[in-house]
Order: C-alpha cells, then structure tokens, then sequence
C-alpha cells in the first residue's frame, strides 16, 4: 500500500476549462493541494487568499455516500442539512436555510442561472461521476456573481482516463433503499470518453409516505487537436421523483412514530445540462476557454412545506407549483501569466439568457385533529382550487457579467489578490395574477482584495476583504403577500419592493504544518455584515411573508486538523463556532405581538457549534482493508425567530467498513451507529402556542454494497 499520508497530499490537477495546466512534477508542488474554484484556474492553496476545503476522490470513494450530504459535511464550517430523499438546505456561514446565498457549480459552471435559485439543485447530482468537491466558505461574488455569498461548492466531474476502466456498482439498505451503478470510459487516439449513470429507488422507508427514485447519466468527450487545443463536450440528464413526507410534531417524533401527516405530496423534476468548451493554450503562460451552454429544467411539486394550517381548525390549504426554465448562455476567459512580480491575470466576461415560467395554486384540505386539537394526525385533499392562484408569471432573465481577478507576488513569500466583477440581471415579467407587464434590473459590483503570505516551510497566513451579493428570487417577488388576494377580498400584493441582500466579508485565516507534513492544522476567522437580507417569516398558519432585514451580522472560527502518524492511520477534527445575529430587523408593528423587533437575537437554525471528525484505520497486516468512525455534532439552536425555545442538537457517529479482493470491493456503512433519537432541523412559528415541526432522521441504517472495478493498461493498440 502506498503511503497513505502522501496520497491524501498528493492532488492530480484537476481542472474545467484547464485541462491544459500541465502538473509539475517537483515534490513542493506535489505536496501543495491544488484547487481550481478560488481563482478560476488551478492554483495552490497557500496562494490564494480564500477558506477553501477540497475532497478528494479518494475519500468520496471511501465514503461510499448514498446521497451527497454524506461527503459535504466533512468540510470544516459546512453543515448540508437532509430534509430526506436526497433534499436538502446548507448552512455555510449562515444559519441552516433554503434561501440563496450559495452557489453550486458543476464544474465551474452554475447548476442554476441567476434569479432562479432551488436550494434543492444538488439532489441532481450524479455522485458516481464525482472526481473531487471544493468548498469556498466566504462570499466569491468578485468571481462567480450572486448568491456566492455564503459560498461556492464546486463539483468536479470525473475527465476520461488514458486506458480502458469499467466500474459496476450495486448499494441497499435494510430500509428498502436499493441503487445501480456504472461507469466507464477511456481514451482512443485522439477522443476520451467516459459516461457513468445511476438509478435509486426506496420503498416502503422507516417513515411513511417516503418513497422515491432518481435516474441520472452524465457524459463527456474530450477531442484533442493537438497538444494546445482541444474541444470538450458534455451532458448530463436526469429525473427524479419523491413522496414528500415533510415534518412530525413533537408527539410523534419522541415516540418514534414516523408517520406522514399526507400521503399526496410529491416533488418531480425532469433536468438536462450540456456544454461545449473550446481551449486553446497558446503558449506555456497563456490559456482561452469560450464555452457555450444549454440548461432546460421542469420542476413540479405539491410540496408538504407549503400546507398552511392554524391549531385548532379542521380545515387547511396546500398548493399544486411547477416551475420550469431554459438556459442558453456563452462563457469566455482568459488567463494569462506575467515574468513581472509573477502575476496571473484571470479576465472573463458571460452571457445567459433564461425564460422562466411558475404557476402555483391552492388545494383545499381536510384537517383530521389528534386528540387536543393542537396537532395534526392526517390531511386529506377536498377540492384542487385553480381559481385561486398564489403565483403565476413569465419571466426572461437576462444577465450580463465581467469579471477581473490579479495575482502578484509583491514581495518574495507575499501574494497579493485583487479582483472584481460586475453583474447586470434585467428580466421582462408578465404576472398573470394582476395582468402588470414590465421589467426589473439588478446591477452591482463587487470587489475582493487579499493577501497570502507563507514567510516559513511550515507555516502561512492570508486576509481578505470581499464582498457579496444576492438579488431576491423570482419565485418570492411574484408570490401572492399572505392575507391578500384569492378569496380574501383583499386585492392581491406582491413583493415588488425587496432589495438585492449586500455582504461585507471580513477574513484571517492561515495553516500549520508538523511532523514532515503528518500534522497539518487551518483555520480561518470571519466576520461577515448584510443588508437587506432575506428573511423567510412563518405566519401562524404556517404561510410565508418575505421581509428583508435592515442589518445581520455573522461571525465564527473555522477550523481542520489533519493527522497521519503512520501509513496505518489518518485523524480527521473539523468543526466551526459561529454567531448569526439581527442587528436591525423590525418584525412587527401590531399591539398585541409580544415582540416587534428582533434586534439583538439570535437568528433560527443557527448553532454555535458544528463540528465533523473521523479517524480511519488501514492495517498493514490486512491489506486492501479500511474501516473508519465519523462523528458529526450539531449544538443546540433556537427553533424561532423570537428565542423562545431551543432545540438541543445532537451528536451522532458513523461507522464504515471495506474490503477490497482482486477487482471486487465489498462495503457496509453503519449510519446512526448508536440508533439515536434525533432530527436535522426543528422549526416553528413566531406565536408563544406555535407547535414545533421535526425533521426526523433516520434511526439506525445498515448500507450494504459492492463495486466491481476493471482497468487494463493498452499501450500498443489504444494509444496514437
């Protein structure tokens, strides 16, 4: 085996739009981790002036996830929060939340144009076809535009491989979670290829009502003109389809009783992704990229979070969605390296046209009462309302950006970062609703400076100032304000008026090494302040009213130690301290609310602490064996925007195991290793009676797998 130290240290240049960065094959290189997300090309960490964590391949493979939020959270600082099936919310820097102040990239590439944020983007993901993930914490606006606020997580796809590889796939669990997959590919003369596919079903889950499945399959083709220029195709298709089961009230989640309060639920989507990049490296300094791309996503949905229900009364409201949008948009850069102070110069510019249409509508439903009237045992559809329309609008977005980012060495071990972007997003609406036509824009700069300077072999420090913006959604603008509109006589109001959300981002941070590099230690401090920040407020009957905050506040420590004492064994502690607070929010104006400002309080959802570790065992006396024990541990954190109650958080562990014989690997991961009681989120109203809603997670889950892998070198006959 090979030493397990290096291996973890030792990062292939992995690059989208790079592919020409050839690797340097000095050990000082070799031993840097190159990442491609902070500056729009590959460089080393202790060069750019970013928190950036990156998973390798190697632990993605280890880790054998059945869903993504397996791997993202053994980042330091991230917390990817499973709402089950695959959804999910995310807290980087930022409370646990479904709004958008985060990015996620497909190779560099945004899953989602701007104005049409889906906190859900990443259930699409093909997790057979990851080659590596990066995480920027802290906003990357200058690079990436909006919503990189919180930050940017990068999924790097797998590039095809120089000889023929086959990999067979089949995982389970005792909860009736079964998947298929596969993948392969290889390089003929000129052309690369690799194509890798997956299918998941579950039925019949630990919670009721909680059945889903989802086909994915992504492609690429590499063409080589010549060692300078290539062109690089790729395609993703996938569908997906879930029963959502939603939350449990409290009686139920501390008795176990996993029960769906419905059984008619559901999200669907239907996804295509596809790109096509030129590159030409023109010389040893200077490299072009001009991509063009094409999205097209539908999205259905009677979602269990939009039922609208008051305690006491047998009747509620739910709503039928579909959202569905199209992308076409062309990506140019450049990047370019200079002798003088050793600069590199990264300028781009981009162009996405987007038309977007949303309709969404009332259901009306029966509430059938637990014992009390306080809870709900089941719901059940009365009557679909078409009528009464929430939501109904035509949109095209368009949006322009140019970016600008310098790197130079000031002085010797002393890097300076500094960059800018600009973003304008225009969109011509049509709202069904109160028959207004018109257009709405955007625009905003954002600027970044930094510094990384790495005076000693084993040690570095950076600072950064950079900041961070979000315009609000189309699907938030354009909804119905609760209380007007439909059957209430009260001509229907939107939310015409929200403003842009602004971060300032303050950042030191730094890294240790010991030991000939067997103790390596990060760590990063922020301090981060927005403005008209978006702030979802739940009504007593479970609706939603959009508000923006006048000032929050963010701030936390972040962390990670890596230790590898021996080619046996590799400790991983990773975790954050962090306070989200409302500086200036004004919550209410009525007499009789208890609380009319939340200046001061902590912001829901948010936990002091996170943290994810694990120590993984690879004994020398059992080769091609591993075994590994994961904890993850949330603290405690307020369930409502007044601070009236908290819910305790948890710690959990997770056991895995793996033995690979000839080309076979067998595999059981052990989730919940002590079968505990808890959930990933708990919520509940601004209201001193507001019942709590718990998303449980799952007891005690054995997953069962077996991966057959083949690849064979071939020289002579596949080689030019």
């Amino acid at each position: 085996m090979k030493n397990i130290c290096f291996a973890l240290l030792v990062l292939g240049q992995i690059s989208y739009g790079q592919d020409s960065i050839k690797k340097d094959s000095t050990n000082s290189k070799q031993l840097d981790d190159i990442v491609v997300t902070a500056s729009r090309g590959a460089s080393s960490k202790r060069e750019v002036p970013v928190a950036i964590s990156k998973i390798s391949q190697k632990t993605i493979n280890e880790t054998k996830a059945t869903a993504v939020y397996e791997i993202i959270n053994k980042t330091p600082g991230v917390v990817m929060v499973n709402l089950g099936n695959e959804q999910h919310m995310m807290a980087i820097r930022q409370p646990m939340t479904t709004n958008a102040y985060y990015l996620y990239l497909e190779d560099g590439l945004s899953i989602r144009p701007m104005g049409v944020f889906n906190h859900n983007a990443l259930l699409e993901i093909n997790q057979f076809n990851l080659q590596s993930i990066e995480v920027v914490k802290g906003p990357v606006s200058s690079l990436y535009g909006p919503e990189a606020v919180g930050g940017a997580v990068n999924l790097i796809s797998v590039k095809p491989p120089s000889d023929p590889e086959l990999k067979l796939g089949l995982q389970a669990d005792q909860f009736g979670y079964r998947r298929f997959q596969a993948a392969g590919g290889t390089t003929v003369g000129k052309v690369g290829f690799h194509v890798a596919g997956l299918s998941s079903l579950q039925q019949n889950s630990w919670m009721t009502f909680s059945d889903y499945n989802k086909d994915n399959i992504n492609g690429r083709i590499d063409f080589n003109f010549n060692e300078r220029t290539r062109l690089i195709g790729t395609i993703f298709y996938g569908q997906y389809y879930s029963d959502m089961s939603g939350s449990v009230n409290e009686a139920d989640f501390y008795n176990r009783t996993y029960k769906s309060t419905t059984d008619f639920t559901y999200r669907k989507s239907e996804a295509m992704r596809s790109k096509l990049s030129f590159e030409r490296d023109w010389n040893g300094n200077s490299h072009s990229t001009l991509t063009t791309y094409a999205r097209n996503n539908k999205l259905g949905q009677n979602p269990s979070y939009g039922i609208r229900w008051t305690p006491g009364q047998n009747v509620a409201k739910g709503e039928i969605n579909s959202n569905n949008f199209k992308s076409y948009g062309l990506i140019g850069q450049h990047n370019q390296k200079f002798s003088f102070l050793n600069t590199s110069l990264v300028l781009g510019g981009l162009f996405d046209y987007s038309p977007v249409d949303y309709n969404a509508y009332q259901i009306d439903l029966a509430a059938h009462l637990n014992p009390g009237g306080q809870t709900v045992s089941s719901y059940e559809i009365i009557a679909e309302r078409p009528d009464i329309r929430l939501s109904d609008y035509e949109a095209k977005i368009y949006n322009k950006a140019g970016y600008l980012q310098a790197n130079f060495e000031l002085f010797k071990n002393l890097i300076v970062t500094l960059g800018g972007r600009y973003d304008n997003m225009s969109l011509k609406y049509s709202n069904n609703i109160d028959k207004s036509t018109g257009t709405k824009e955007y625009d905003q700069v954002t600027l970044k400076s930094g510094v990384n300077y790495n005076p000693l072999s084993f040690a570095g420090f950076y600072g950064n100032y950079s900041q961070g913006f979000s315009p609000p959604g189309l699907t938030s603008i354009f909804r119905v304000r609760p209380g007007t509109g439909g059957s209430t006589g009260v001509t229907a109001e939107f939310y015409y008026n929200l403003e842009p959300a602004k971060f300032n981002n303050y950042e030191v941070g730094g890294w240790l090494s010991f030991f000939k590099k067997k103790l390596n230690f990060e760590y990063s401090l922020y301090y981060m302040e927005g403005k008209n920040e978006l702030l979802n407020i739940r009504q007593p009957d479970n609706s939603t009213d959009y508000q923006s905050a006048g000032k929050t506040r963010h701030k936390g420590v972040e962390f990670a130690v890596n230790y590898c004492p021996n080619d046996q064994f590799k400790i991983r502690v990773g975790g954050t301290t962090a306070q989200h607070t409302f500086i200036d929010f004004k919550v209410s104006d009525k007499p009789t609310d208890p609380v009319k400002t939340l200046n001061g309080f902590e912001m829901p959802s948010a936990p002091k602490w996170t943290g994810n570790s694990e120590v993984s065992y690879y004994p020398k006396w059992f080769p091609n064996f591993r075994t590994s024990v994961e904890w993850q541990m949330i603290s405690s954190f307020f369930q409502d925007q007044i601070n009236t109650v908290k819910y305790d958080g948890y710690n959990i562990f997770n056991a895995r195991i793996g033995y690979k014989w000839k080309n076979v690997e067998m595999y059981t991961n052990v989730m919940n290793l002590t079968d505990k009681l808890y959930a990933y989120n708990v919520t509940r109203g601004n209201t001193v009676n507001a019942a709590p809603s718990y998303t449980a997670a799952a007891p005690r889950t054995f997953v069962f797998g077996l991966q057959y892998s083949l690849s064979f070198k071939s020289k002579n006959i596949l080689k030019p």
